[in-house]
């Protein structure tokens, strides 16, 4: 696999104006699972005397939506039009983030209330812009047949209408073989964009689809090959050359981004050159949900009419800015196009 050194990336401010503009006219589907993002604030100044742990004195808390529904609700700070489908129980939790979807006007009629799971909950406690500790309550029950077909019932009426699709798997059990199957077959039906984040340890089928957005991690584990090298140009990273050459070959998606962190991003494409685009991140407060950014701004600006190579431009900058700020964080188009003009 040959490579190709970063001469074009950048974007000019108006291009990416013009992709904003076109991005409010798109709808997207987010498939996957929905989480309740809790976030509890406090100070420190003493360690406990019953353990050597910090005593964190509770200032404030407030509650965001997680999981499949941050990657909506990245969209939606963007101007897209988001839709959600997931799982969610009959508690209170699932009540909170049916209204956080709500005020940022989130499609919610697409999640299914399944009376033997829980809504998952992640509580994370954060004092002095550092996280602390982060409890997870969830259900990691993997849906059965009728669940599942209960939910391709919803999704195959809407997917009429979408321009994408977006599967997020956080290993929570609602995204299994016929769910992605499913999908994929509407989406290659009706020529709907069809991108993925994808969680290894499920050992699913992930051919053919549109976009498939790893992190370096995950990325090796998909391919099978143990991570022994890295290099400060991933351009010259022989194993991480030949990971992303077995993806491609083997799973076959029109595009694969692989993220590097602190090493931006990877933009792979069979029978091209990888594309190595370099972090804009400033600072780095925080990066939950970094991911959820990523792909939801990608396949905005696919939608929108963006070229592979814009797409991981706009979508490596909306990243830069979601990285800066402490917690589960999303950028708004005035935010994205600023931080071109910078």
């Amino acid at each position: 696999m040959g490579v190709k050194s970063m001469k074009q990336n950048r974007l000019q401010p108006s291009r990416v104006r013009q992709l904003l503009t076109n991005s409010r006219k798109q709808r997207v589907l987010v498939v996957g699972d929905v989480m309740l993002d809790q976030f509890i604030w406090g100070n420190v100044s003493r360690i406990s005397p019953e353990a050597p742990v910090p005593v964190v004195e509770f200032v404030r808390e407030n509650y965001m939506p997680g999981g499949a529904a941050n990657v909506a609700r990245n969209l939606a700070a963007l101007e897209v039009s988001a839709e959600l489908f997931g799982l969610i129980g009959r508690d209170d939790a699932a009540k909170k983030l049916k209204d956080l979807l709500a005020e940022q006007h989130i499609g919610c009629q697409g999640l299914v209330t399944h009376a033997a799971r829980h809504t998952s909950i992640k509580t994370r406690i954060v004092a002095h812009q550092q996280q602390v500790v982060r409890v997870d309550r969830e259900s990691k029950i993997e849906s059965d047949g009728p669940t599942t077909r209960q939910l391709l019932a919803a999704l195959e009426p809407a997917i009429l209408g979408a321009d994408a699709v977006i599967v997020g798997d956080y290993g929570k059990g609602v995204v299994t073989q016929a769910l992605l199957d499913g999908i994929r077959h509407f989406c290659h039906a009706r020529g709907v964009w069809l991108s993925l984040d994808p969680k290894p340890v499920h050992h699913l089928n992930l051919s053919g689809l549109s976009l498939i957005t790893p992190n370096r991690k995950e990325a090796f584990e998909l391919a099978d090959i143990l991570d022994q090298t890295r290099n400060a140009n991933p351009l010259e990273d022989r194993n991480l050359m030949q990971v992303a050459e077995k993806l491609l070959q083997e799973l076959g998606p029109a595009l694969l981004l692989i993220t590097l962190g602190d090493l931006g991003m990877l933009l792979c494409q069979r029978n091209q050159k990888p594309f190595h685009i370099p972090t804009v991140a400033q600072e780095v407060f925080d990066v939950s949900g970094a991911g959820d950014t990523v792909i939801a701004s990608f396949t905005m600006a696919i939608t929108a009419g963006a070229s592979p190579i814009e797409a991981a431009i706009l979508s490596n900058h909306a990243a830069g800015v979601v990285v800066g700020k402490v917690g589960t964080a999303t950028v708004t188009q005035q935010e994205l196009l600023a931080s071109f003009r910078g």
